[in-house]
């Protein structure tokens, strides 16, 4: 599709300007200046300090609200979510700081994750003609963004509704490694810079440069493929902070969508590193503050050192969700005729302090009720609560369920035709350990909960040899525990940082995964209909397209021969199985396919 021409070049900006001037004339602001008397030089230095407020991974979080239970959001350490928080902890700053001398920006993943998000990109979309307009741009545009980096769930709708998205904020999308395909030129504004007004006379200019994941280019092949590309993030930051400096950019910021540091989700499927902000401080000269996303971790404040200038880099990554606001403080004195950073320091405030933003709960509340009634719209009944509460050690039935309903409709959609006589297998993730289905009524948010991503389904052919080293390899999400030794639940999962949804369960066969083996060489007993599996026999495997595509970097699967894909969301799928079905009952389709065992002995 083509791209829009606008969206090329960086932009630039006056932040505060109403705020800072009155009658033309700086107005001073206390907490923001001062003048001290340089040291033999008998004249006194210009200093002036600005703030930069950052969020990340809202992922379509307005409300303190959990529409997969209907009621306020609440977990554990009792951490609170939405914009409408983010909203007062933003105008407490700005009142202690002063708003001109104050910006806000976003480090991606901002409008997908919740029904909210989803309603108006699938159900009410924003592309429609006289469509809405969407949540997270009203809120944000009402917040005051001065700009955002994209995320890679930005892209898990298509191109067209970011576009969309993009027109309706009232601030840049930025995306610096977000290239035109054919043009190898930046698809969206790679910077802004912000000018801050000082009492001097002599603004400082602020640069915020974007930066987005390459796993896009993996993630969301469908969305993205022979239209855009995602070079790696230092490469990128290597070429614009040089320029954003030469354009007088006193003060340097990068909004990455990416990690400090870890494992990768798609392994050397692409030559670049997923959770790069580290090495960019590291390796890039000229940058002074890196708002970190992506992750999904805490981190209030992280300083590394440039290997070629010497500078400490100051890192941050608020908590997801709007549970946290980083707050970057910045010092600046005038010296040698140009403003240089004196001092920068960050930390993260708690949304769980402050009350909802009543401006955003009143500007959202019509699509709030909208999404709440579609949300606990009855779909069917349950002969029995089913919990997934267990499932990542356990196979339950609320996960035979995912893949009952993904084998069905692969056999379905294969009937009479070339592959009809083979096998089908299915693999399902734990997406939330507090997801299920209760007994009696069950509503969207029932299933959304279980399903809470926009993935759609495939259908890949694969040999027996390819689904054990497949099942080996996600059993790699086992601590290894000795024979005898105590078991506890808390720590048997997610060995090296493995997520919850790069474990997949699959059905169709029976195993067992010995935990007292090194990862590698733990499944046995694989068998198919009570025999073992033969390495050269041929399977369908009905998986999620995040896996086909390479999500997880599972061994064969984004090699293997697609047979069929379809473009609905599973989720939907799912919704659709409970409507006709009418009652969803576990005995029709609930069994142990494999279990934990170490030595023989089950663990359960």
């Amino acid at each position: 599709m083509p791209l829009n021409r606008r969206t090329f070049l960086g932009s630039t900006a006056v932040a505060g300007a109403g705020a800072a001037l009155a009658g033309g004339t700086a107005v001073p602001v206390q907490a923001a200046t001062a003048e001290g008397i340089g040291a033999g030089r008998g004249r006194p230095d210009k200093r002036y300090a600005f703030t930069v407020m950052g969020t990340t991974d809202l992922h379509g979080n307005v409300f303190n609200w959990d529409y997969f239970t209907d009621k306020e959001f609440d977990d554990a350490a009792h951490n609170d979510v939405g914009l409408a928080k983010i909203s007062t902890l933003v105008e407490r700053i700005r009142r202690e700081k002063g708003r001109q001398n104050t910006l806000l920006i976003d480090a991606g993943d901002t409008i997908q994750g919740t029904p909210l998000s989803y309603y108006y990109a699938k159900v009410d979309p924003i592309t429609a003609r006289r469509g809405p307009v969407h949540p997270m741009a009203r809120a944000m545009n009402a917040i005051g963004y001065d700009a955002a980096a994209l995320g890679n769930h930005e892209f898990n709708y298509g191109i067209p509704l970011l576009r969309k998205f993009e027109e309706q904020c009232d601030f840049p999308l930025l995306g610096a490694n977000a290239l035109d395909a054919k043009t190898l030129r930046p698809a969206f504004a790679p910077y802004v810079i912000k000018k801050l007004r000082t009492p001097f006379g002599r603004e400082v200019r602020v640069a915020v440069l974007g930066l987005t994941n390459p796993g896009i280019a993996v993630w969301d092949k469908a969305n993205v493929q022979g239209k855009m590309t995602f070079p790696g993030l230092e490469e990128q930051a290597a070429r614009w902070v040089p320029k954003l400096r030469s354009m007088g950019a006193d003060v340097v910021f990068v909004a990455a969508h990416s990690g400090t540091s870890g494992t990768s989700s798609y392994g050397d499927q692409i030559p670049h590193v997923e959770n790069a902000a580290a090495l960019v401080a590291e390796r890039v000269p000229g940058i002074d503050a890196i708002l970190v996303g992506h992750a999904h971790a805490e981190v209030a404040e992280r300083r590394v050192v440039n290997k070629e200038s010497g500078r400490e880099v100051v890192l941050s990554e608020p908590l997801k969700w709007g549970q946290r606001l980083t707050v970057f403080d910045v010092e600046l004195v005038w010296e040698r005729g140009r403003w240089s950073v004196e001092s920068l320091g960050s930390r993260v405030l708690n949304s769980n302090t402050v009350e909802e933003d009543r401006k955003v709960t009143r500007l959202l509340a019509e699509e709030h009720r909208e999404v709440v009634a579609y949300v606990n719209q009855v779909i069917g009944t349950s002969t029995a609560a089913m919990s997934t509460a267990d499932a990542p050690w356990r196979d339950e039935p609320v996960i035979d369920l995912i893949n009952h309903v993904q084998t069905q409709t692969v056999k379905a959609a294969l009937a009479g035709g070339e592959w009809a006589a083979l096998p089908v297998l299915s693999q399902a993730s734990c997406f939330s350990r507090t997801a299920g289905v209760p007994a009696g009524e069950v509503t969207i948010r029932d299933a959304a909960a279980l399903y809470p991503f926009e993935n759609t389904l495939e259908a890949r052919l694969l040999t027996g040899a390819q689904i054990a080293a497949y099942l080996e390899f996600s059993a790699r999400y086992y601590v290894t525990t000795a024979a005898g030794a105590p078991v506890d639940t808390a720590k048997l999962t997610n060995a090296d940082g493995i997520p919850d949804y790069n474990y997949d369960a699959v059905s169709g066969l029976t195993y067992e995964i010995d935990i007292a083996r090194p990862a590698g060489s733990r499944i046995v007993n694989l068998r198919f209909e009570g025999k073992e599996v033969d390495p050269a026999a041929r399977f369908v495997l009905a998986v999620n397209n995040y896996r086909a595509s390479g999500g997880g970097n599972f061994p064969h699967v984004a090699a293997a021969q697609q047979v069929w894909a379809n473009s609905e969301e599973i989720r939907n799928t799912i919704i659709a199985w409970v409507r006709e079905a009418g009652s969803v009952d576990p005995g029709t389709f609930a069994s142990v396919d494999w279990k934990l065992t170490r030595e023989g002995t089950p663990v359960f």
